[in-house]
């Protein structure tokens, strides 16, 4: 039995993998989830509706897989975006505390005077509160920050929010079972 990119669609549907302590690490197709298993890397733990047929053989697909070894999977550190600083700040000016659809971006120490474009130097502005400040640093505007901005913490779950999750994967996804 040989397992291609021509086969149905099931083989390429999509798998949620635990790690050894059932916390969720990935998502790959279910073509991937029966290689792991196959060489004894990872068991099942939900099988899917589908079944692969071999000449022999039925193998059920698989809808979760647990690695039978611990992977530990380094954080990744957050990309700093438009979209990703408006999320930090709630989408508020951080000067004036409004909060707004038509925020722009502000480098506290402006890039003009050697700021850099980092987490710890931007901040979410009204446009009203952007042109006050324009070129000028904080003491010379007689402005004052709401919060002191910081760089997100990594999020090991980052991967799953915006993807389509399975029914059967949620009591797996520890934001999701509460609901």
């Amino acid at each position: 039995m040989t397992l291609n990119n021509t086969a149905s669609p099931s083989i390429q549907s999509p798998v949620l993998v635990l790690n050894q302590n059932y916390q969720p690490l990935n998502i790959c197709t279910a073509r991937r989830a029966m290689i792991l298993m196959w060489r004894g890397k990872a068991e099942i733990i939900v099988e899917g509706e589908f079944q692969l047929h071999s000449s022999s053989n039925a193998y059920p697909i698989p809808s979760v897989v647990r690695l039978i070894y611990m992977v530990k999977k380094p954080l990744v550190n957050r990309r700093l975006s438009r979209q990703a600083l408006f999320y930090r700040d709630n989408f508020t000016c951080q000067y004036c505390g409004k909060s707004t659809k038509n925020l722009t971006i502000d480098h506290i120490i402006p890039r003009s005077k050697g700021g850099k474009h980092k987490w710890d130097n931007v901040v979410s502005a009204c446009i009203s509160c952007n042109h006050q400040k324009a070129e000028k640093l904080l003491e010379d505007c007689k402005m004052q920050l709401i919060s002191i901005p910081t760089e997100p913490k990594p999020n090991p779950y980052y991967m799953f929010y915006h993807r389509k999750l399975e029914d059967e994967w949620m009591p797996f996804i520890p934001w999701r079972s509460a609901s």
